[in-house]
């Protein structure tokens, strides 16, 4: 039986509708999606040395919100798994698919790079994306130690958490991994490629 919460079959062709429905999961759906990241969870034991499943599902069923994020992550593609980015007062939950996830691509940065552009503009902005699922993109840290854990993005790229003072200039941040060695970039924060896409974040307090 295949590892994966189960998905529409007439997918939107505009990622932003990807992430319109914010309904929570119904009963059948969260067990779907609980049973997914239970067994991505057991298959990766390096990502998250040291926590228990059984703490996991216990703080999600606790939290509607996350339940839901989690789904919209899941069924865009993300292979959202418990991994240790952070300080360990939460549970960090990123986007684990090794390549940006194809419907999430194609995206400029953010909605005023967005608006900025005068002709042939992206069907939307990544952190609007990640936003509307109720997550965030991940930081340059963060995201050189996802690539500690595995091989993410080797043909592909993700939009990263940008600095303000890069922000205001024009300017973006993204990362991708080639030759074993992870690099991040800047681009203008209006560009957008067909191999650039969405990574996210989500914390769910510990229970």
């Amino acid at each position: 039986m295949p590892r994966t919460a189960r998905r529409s079959a007439a997918a939107p062709t505009n990622p932003m509708e990807l992430v319109a429905d914010r309904r929570a999961p119904d009963e059948a759906e969260a067990r779907l999606l609980l049973d997914a990241l239970a067994a991505r969870f057991a298959d990766h034991p390096e990502r998250h040395p040291g926590l228990e499943w059984s703490e996991v599902e216990r703080a999600l069923r606790a939290d509607p919100e996350a339940m839901t994020t989690l789904r919209l992550m899941e069924g865009t593609g993300g292979e959202p798994d418990v991994v240790a980015l952070g300080d360990g007062r939460t549970i960090m939950f990123c986007d684990c698919a090794a390549q940006s996830p194809k419907p999430r691509r194609s995206l400029c940065y953010d909605r005023a790079a967005l608006e900025s552009r005068t002709s042939h503009p992206p069907l939307g902005d990544a952190v609007s994306f990640a936003q509307r699922m109720g997550a965030r993109l991940p930081s340059a840290d963060e995201y050189r130690r996802l690539q500690e854990l595995g091989d993410f993005d080797t043909t592909t790229s993700s939009w990263l958490l940008t600095p303000g003072a890069i922000r205001r200039q024009g300017g973006a941040i993204f990362g991708d991994k080639r030759f074993g060695a992870t690099f991040v970039y800047h681009n203008g924060a209006d560009s957008y490629y067909s191999s650039r896409g969405v990574r996210t974040v989500v914390e769910v307090p510990r229970r």
